[in-house]
């Protein structure tokens, strides 16, 4: 078992630095100190390890408990509280770096969408623009998280929470209510 987790762990690190296309199962092995032959015997592939490791839970809450003014805003804290503080175990920043050059990576994030964020914009406003305001809040949030986590942008890194909360938030609270320009 603690040979798996040292796999794990370390494929987990060099998939958020390098992403999955230039990670390799040698490189793993190597930093799990391991023969890379035990990673296709536990995992079966570097496919399969990375869906074991780029698979996070969002935590997100339940956002029929807020005031419904303020949802905007505990969704970016929320979400830069799991970033900044690993709540995600590292996965976020392995999907986001990966999903351009790896489908497997880009339908996780999909599946996830589907399945954690999805639900929990749908119950903030009106069903039948459900979808898009689901889409409009994603489209922020891994924007966010693309700017500040994997680019590293200097003016977004250097932003405070506080501020980052504030701003986004305020786009976050148009998109979940629709509270935005109708379209067909």
């Amino acid at each position: 078992m603690r040979t798996r987790k040292a796999i794990e762990a370390a494929a987990r690190e060099l998939f958020a630095i390098h992403g999955f296309e230039r990670t390799t199962v040698r490189d793993i092995g190597a930093r799990a100190g391991i023969d890379p032959s035990m990673i296709i015997r536990y995992f079966g592939s570097k496919d399969a390890l990375f869906t074991r490791v780029a698979t996070p839970d969002l935590h997100l809450p339940d956002l029929s408990d807020f005031d419904s003014a303020t949802i905007g805003e505990a969704l970016v804290r929320h979400f830069l509280e799991q970033w900044e503080g690993a709540q995600s175990g590292g996965a976020m920043p392995v999907l986001l770096r990966s999903a351009a050059s790896n489908e497997e990576a880009a339908e996780r994030l999909r599946q996830i969408f589907s399945a954690q964020v999805f639900p929990a914009i749908a119950r903030t406003g009106p069903p039948e623009t459900a979808p898009m305001r689901a889409g409009l809040v994603a489209s922020q949030i891994l924007g966010l998280a693309l700017a500040r986590y994997v680019l590293r942008l200097p003016p977004v890194v250097a932003m405070p929470v506080d501020v980052i909360v504030r701003v986004i938030g305020e786009t976050i609270q148009r998109y979940a209510s629709g509270a935005y320009a109708k379209y067909p």
